[in-house]
């Protein structure tokens, strides 16, 4: 460990210091150590540095101590890397405004980067659009495909599920703290993924709030991280659409879902198609926009393929393309009211069906 890494955890503890004005100071003075104790007039000559902004790190640096930040989080369990961290992914270094420290629960090197699609769209996704993509995803089942998103409600969520469910590596990079998590829903989606399949990744300290403005810019990682941006569903105005224009100005392959043209949040994602990003209805179209071939991944571990039972299998086979009711799975599977609730339970809490509107089931997998 170099002498120098405390200073990216006292930058990191920083609330007024954004990522980019940690890149300027960083960049000018060639050194960690030396952009953290630089004086008043260091700061001056360089160009581009508001006063304000100048004034506001000096002042807050006032409070913090690099080793003290260091050994906290190092004390929490959490994981941080830098940019002079041999782990920091190359493919980040080469956006505008990298991030300049990321914590991590969870293991970004068991991650394949170089099959890596992020996907976004809306939180209040349509049950046809979550549908489709979960097939779509399901294409990719043992691969070495990693799938990456936000972890927030809608698209996100069934993104980073279907990754889990499929034997996939998933990355979700979220706009607040560990201790923060939002949205709370997803804090078993949390633990699977730092727990299982992947990793969770923040610029921002343990007890920060996820706020309005951190997922603008979350979505500059989200796509950075990625070879290819898959649009699930977006509004016109919306932090998909934001994440689709990331993409191209970072170069990364563009790529739409289509959907029920009478649906709010297809309209940025026709808008997208009109101007050129790929159709995707398929996983084999997202191989052939990526130009990729993959091959499965041997497991014998992966419950989807073997280790259901009858009766749970009756079900899965009923919901897998049509969302039925409780009354509807017992004429589809003969099954009792007792017998029927206790296994939909039990298939719920293990996250491989979920209930829309509290009233239909549908397979996540």
């Amino acid at each position: 460990m170099s002498n120098n890494e405390k200073y990216w955890y006292g930058f990191a503890k920083l609330t007024k210091a954004s990522s980019h004005f940690v890149n300027i100071l960083y960049n000018y003075f060639g050194s960690i150590e030396l952009a953290w104790n630089a004086q008043t007039y260091d700061l001056w000559k360089i160009p581009g540095l508001k006063k304000s902004t100048i004034e506001a790190f000096l002042e807050e640096r006032k409070n913090i101590n690099p080793e003290e930040c260091m050994d906290y989080i190092k004390e929490r369990g959490f994981d941080f890397i830098h940019p002079e961290d041999k782990r920091y992914p190359e493919a980040l270094k080469n956006i505008d405004n990298p991030p300049t420290g990321l914590f991590m629960t969870g293991d970004i090197e068991l991650c394949n980067l170089e099959r890596a699609i992020a996907v976004v769209g809306s939180r209040r996704a349509s049950e046809n659009s979550k549908a489709v993509l979960r097939n779509i995803l399901d294409g990719f089942h043992n691969t070495d495909v990693c799938i990456i998103s936000g972890m927030a409600e809608g698209i996100d969520t069934v993104a980073h599920t279907s990754a889990l469910n499929n034997n996939l590596k998933t990355i979700a990079v979220i706009g607040g703290g560990f201790d923060k998590l939002y949205p709370k829903s997803n804090k078993k989606l949390f633990e699977r993924i730092k727990d299982n399949q992947g990793a969770v990744l923040t610029e921002y300290w343990p007890d920060s709030d996820a706020l309005s403005f951190h997922f603008p810019l979350r979505n500059r990682i989200v796509s950075g991280l990625s070879k290819g941006v898959l649009v699930a569903e977006a509004a016109l105005k919306s932090g998909a659409m934001i994440t689709a224009r990331l993409a191209l100005e970072q170069g990364k392959e563009l790529m739409c879902m289509p959907g029920l043209i009478s649906n709010p949040n297809t309209q940025g994602v026709y808008k997208l198609i009109k101007t050129g990003a790929s159709v995707i209805t398929s996983y084999e179209d997202i191989l052939d926009a990526m130009g990729w071939k993959i091959e499965k991944i041997p497991s014998n571990n992966n419950k989807s393929d073997n280790k259901f039972s009858t009766e749970e299998l009756l079900i899965l086979d009923a919901i897998k393309k049509d969302m039925l009711n409780i009354d509807e799975l017992i004429l589809k599977t003969n099954l009792n009211i007792n017998d029927l609730m206790i296994i939909l339970t039990k298939l719920e809490l293990e996250g491989i069906i979920s209930q829309t509107n509290g009233e239909k089931y549908i397979s996540l997998i």
